[in-house]
């Protein structure tokens, strides 16, 4: 019970923070709207848990003894992202041209098996959120939740941002600006996961 507030303070700045997940949510709610956008953040908030759960329960072994597979999936993963932040660049105005609906629910739960942020983050509050003697079901579970209550109300200030944006972004010249910019912070954070 002593680790819930440092839990809860590394799960809001961890999903706070720029990174693929916000970013994508946030071109999603400038070019589609808030609601438009719900099953994208739900879609996070539950694939991110899901995957915590895994990790918890064993996935980081796998990973010690076969560094290869977590390289692979390492660049795998920047591999689609930079697709995403290209095709996020070259979204037009809403309306322009046939319209790509946001990352629905499946897309982005599936997409944080692919997301070097979360697996960082994954990594990183497994071993740091439970005891060597603890109950390791409970503890990643309580983790895994902790970080879906605080995901979703992260992403809805990201989404919000986005459609605050759109309300700005009146034409298409600044529209398509919003996002070669949502891109590029893609792209860029990208680099601690390299660096």
């Amino acid at each position: 019970m002593e680790t819930l507030l440092p839990l809860l303070a590394f799960a809001v700045a961890t999903s706070v923070t720029p990174g693929p997940n916000v970013l994508m949510v946030a071109a999603a709610a400038a070019n589609h709207g808030v609601r438009a956008t719900l099953p994208h953040m739900l879609g996070i908030a539950i694939g991110f848990a899901a995957m915590l759960v895994i990790v918890g329960m064993g996935l980081a072994g796998p990973f010690a003894a076969w560094p290869l597979l977590h390289a692979v999936l390492k660049w795998g993963g920047a591999a689609w992202l930079l697709v995403l932040a290209w095709k996020i660049a070259r979204a037009g105005a809403p309306g322009e041209g046939p319209s790509r609906p946001p990352l629905g629910f499946t897309g982005a739960a599936l997409f944080q098996w692919v997301n070097p942020k979360a697996w960082m983050i994954a990594l990183a509050a497994i071993p740091a959120f439970t005891t060597p003697a603890g109950d390791t079901l409970s503890e990643t579970l309580r983790i895994a939740a902790v970080f879906t209550l605080v995901g979703l109300p992260c992403t809805l200030v990201w989404a919000g941002l986005g459609a605050g944006a759109a309300r700005v972004l009146r034409t298409e010249v600044a529209l398509r600006g919003f996002n070669i910019a949502m891109a590029l912070l893609m792209v860029g954070s990208l680099l601690p996961a390299f660096l």
